[in-house]
């Protein structure tokens, strides 16, 4: 057939006139053209034009568009005699074809014969493609005749096999010890090519196999002799770098040695000169001897070095340090960051330049250079580092506050020369960072001034201070609110021996405090803790009157049931004792709870939270048994309740609950129901619900599955919180599935004793 025009145009003819395509619908109109004439020359079977036509396939699949329906015409230029088609099928077959399309496997055969073929530009197609692209089961078949060339005289072909040998040892590790052999003589050879391809082979051998780097931990002096000689060798016009010495040899060797002198005494004495001489003769005004530099630090870093030549090694790290390439100072830090720990003293010596570092404009050089500058904090440094770190930890931006002022918490916990440098550097953190201060650090902090007794007069008057000038930053209200309930009448009194007392009135203490209770600023947690304070203050003023007033009237939503326990302290005779400072309420860190609060008033009235119980006393109520209505449906779950001994209510012919109420916080419902029949109950489900005024919190269940015969029992835990002390009414939903039947039952409760409610 006579071909069309698109079909004889030339490759280049192509790229020229999709480049004047002024859209991308332009130039996805005319891709779409070529490619439809090319599958119609595909269809006919054009020998004469599939070379230029898989070419121009190639030059679409670069730019994007799909070229998959040319994977066979590839095979057929592979099968071909010619060379120029050998050529495009086998760079078709290397860009078109993976492991994923069961069509390489065609290859094979192809690509065995090839290896063996006269011409040595066909073979060293073969193995490029087969090294590229080769498959395991392909790396299996075709090991042989890799194997076979790489012991071949012929230098252009040895490097080529030496390089598919490294892709058949990734694909079939197995295959590792048949090359073993072949490796014998590779290092002697003069061809460069061949020795850097070696180098690579020896190395991916090393790194695979435990044996293969012991078998080849003698040919280090035999690296360190290469290594030398391109050192000494002076300008070398064919692989001369920037006036470097074929740095891309250099480079692999130094990998090579790295992993050969690992844990190895005698092979890193071997090659501990040349790492000297590498360090200190390569010329560093280019990124080539960078390069250089930074894999011999890493050698250095990595063998048993001498002590001497890793000082040597991090002295070039901070020189790295000075470098306008931010991609050099990023690299030094993060080594430096690594070998801190074993030569500390060796990057202690560079300290000033890492802090400089923070002052870097680069987001990742600024938090390496923290990093690293929190790794360098020690006893002898700590006020000096610290006073750097703060500062920038008060410019930083907020994506780094978090973290740099937990580094500052926790070197000051470690170092701190005195206990009121320790607070005054976390003072400092606390007005600097503000909320971005982390909700672990609030307890943690609050612990450690517990301990530092003596400094309680002065921590609370500064905090005070604090307080007065800002209440938006919440983690240091919290703590602020926290000494002042537990250190409110050494506020009071004005003993403070650190610096000079100031005069506060209890009124005034009172009034800031309930401040932070009505304040916008502040969250739930934060008034948990204002509320707590002024609780506590009830045994250490004389405004009792005034707290309770305070205590009784803060109804806010967030706060309803702590406010409403707390207000029960003083209805109880034992209220001094609770908070007293020697009580477990005292000593109980209330974080916690202050969290739980705040989660509770934000649920709906079904809530499902998970939880343990509180730990407080129970009074138990149990009920008298009621039978199930003859229309299965449950009667009066609670009724007839009373405080009595502890029996069993019946809720159908096959579960019974038992009940337990407590009153403290709130009212709490124990649920315990066994399966007298003999088939298990699944998929066990108790579900209750209450009236708005009314919170409710239904805890996860022990199990979804009540085993038969009472072999059993599945408990389940109610809490019901009554701010209003209203009647308590519930509705009550029970599910589950019985001998593959399932089972729904409801009631509604509305007969709770008094004492539940009142």
């Amino acid at each position: 057939p006579v071909p069309s025009l698109h079909q004889s145009h030339l490759l280049r003819e192509l790229i020229r006139t999709i480049r004047t395509a002024r859209t991308q619908a332009e130039e996805r109109e005319m891709i779409q053209k070529e490619c439809a004439a090319i599958r119609s020359s595909f269809r006919e079977e054009d020998n004469t034009y599939r070379c230029r036509n898989v070419a121009k396939l190639l030059y679409m699949h670069m730019l994007g568009y799909p070229a998959h329906f040319g994977q066979l015409e590839c095979l057929k230029l592979i099968a071909s005699q010619k060379f120029t088609d050998k050529r495009i099928g086998y760079l078709g077959a290397m860009l078109l074809l993976d492991e994923r399309q069961d069509v390489h496997l065609l290859m094979t055969n192809c690509i065995k014969n090839d290896l063996n073929h006269s011409t040595q530009y066909v073979q060293g197609l073969a193995l490029c493609t087969l090294g590229c692209m080769g498959s395991s089961e392909m790396c299996r078949d075709l090991a042989g005749e890799v194997e076979k060339l790489l012991k071949t005289s012929n230098s252009y072909l040895r490097k080529k096999a030496a390089l598919c040998a490294v892709h058949v040892i990734r694909k079939v590790p197995e295959l590792m010890e048949m090359f073993l052999p072949a490796t014998k003589n590779l290092l002697s050879e003069k061809n460069h090519g061949v020795l850097h391809t070696s180098v690579v082979l020896l190395t991916e051998m090393c790194e695979r196999s435990p044996d293969m780097l012991l078998h080849f931990r003698k040919l280090v002096p035999q690296l360190v002799r290469i290594l030398k000689n391109l050192i000494m060798s002076g300008y070398s016009p064919e692989h001369d770098v920037s006036g470097i010495s074929d740095p891309f040899l250099q480079v692999r060797i130094l990998r090579l040695l790295r992993i050969l002198g690992r844990s190895d005494d005698d092979s890193s004495e071997a090659m501990n000169d040349i790492l000297a001489q590498v360090a200190t003769n390569t010329e560093t005004s280019k990124n080539v001897g960078n390069a250089i530099l930074y894999e011999t630090v890493l050698t250095i870093m990595d063998i048993k070095s001498e002590s001497g030549l890793r000082v040597l090694a991090i002295n070039i790290l901070g020189r790295f340090l000075l470098n306008n390439d931010k991609n050099i100072r990023y690299v030094a830090l993060t080594s430096l960051l690594k070998t801190v720990q074993t030569d500390h003293n060796a990057v202690q010596r560079h300290r000033s330049t890492i802090v400089d570092c923070l002052k870097d404009l680069d987001v990742s050089i600024k938090r390496r250079a923290m990093e690293l500058s929190f790794a360098l904090v020690n006893g002898n440094n700590i006020r000096g580092m610290m006073k750097e770190l703060l500062y920038f930890l008060d410019s930083c931006d907020p994506e780094f506050k978090a973290d740099c002022a937990s580094g500052v918490f926790l070197a000051a916990e470690k170092y701190a020369p005195s206990k009121r440098w320790h607070i005054d550097t976390i003072m400092r953190v606390l007005t600097t960072a503000g909320s971005y201060v982390r909700d672990d650090s609030v307890p943690n902090l609050i612990q450690l001034i517990t301990n530092s007794v003596e400094m309680h007069a002065y921590t609370v008057q500064r905090l005070y201070k604090a307080l007065l000038d800002d209440i938006s930053q919440q983690p240091l209200v919290q703590v602020s609110s926290w000494c002042i309930g537990e250190y409110g009448d050494l506020l009071v009194s004005g003993q403070c021996e650190e610096e000079e007392p100031i005069q506060v009135t209890e009124d005034e203490v009172l009034d800031v405090l309930e401040g932070l209770l009505v304040s916008n600023l502040s969250t739930p947690v934060t008034r948990g803790y204002s509320l707590t304070a002024i609780m506590k203050l009830s045994t250490r003023f004389s405004s009792v009157n005034r707290i309770k007033k305070v205590v009784s009237i803060y109804g806010s939503i967030c706060l309803q049931m702590y406010s409403h326990s707390l207000q029960a302290l003083f209805c109880r005779n034992d209220s001094t004792v609770v908070l007293s400072k020697s009580s477990l309420f005292y000593r109980f860190n209330l974080h916690v709870l202050y969290y739980l609060v705040s989660l509770l008033f934000q649920a709906n009235d079904l809530l499902d939270l998970l939880g343990g119980n509180d730990v407080v006393p129970v009074i138990q109520t149990t009920l008298p048994t009621k039978p199930a209505s003859a229309g299965g449906e449950l009667l009066d779950l609670l009724g007839d309740l009373s405080l009595s001994s502890r029996t069993s209510l019946s809720l159908s012919p096959f579960l019974s609950l038992t009940h337990s109420f407590t009153f403290f916080l709130s009212t709490v419902i124990t649920i315990h129901a066994t399966n007298t029949t003999e088939a298990d109950m699944t998929e066990f489900v108790f579900q209750a619900a209450v009236p708005k005024t009314f919170q409710l919190q239904l805890l996860s269940p022990s199990s979804n599955m009540v085993p038969a015969l009472n072999q059993g029992s599945v408990t389940q835990v109610i809490r019901v919180l009554n701010p209003q002390k209203q009647q308590l009414r519930m509705r009550v939903k029970l599910t589950y599935t019985h001998k593959g039947s399932p089972v729904q039952d409801l009631a509604e409760v509305n007969n709770f004793p008094p004492q539940s409610w009142q």
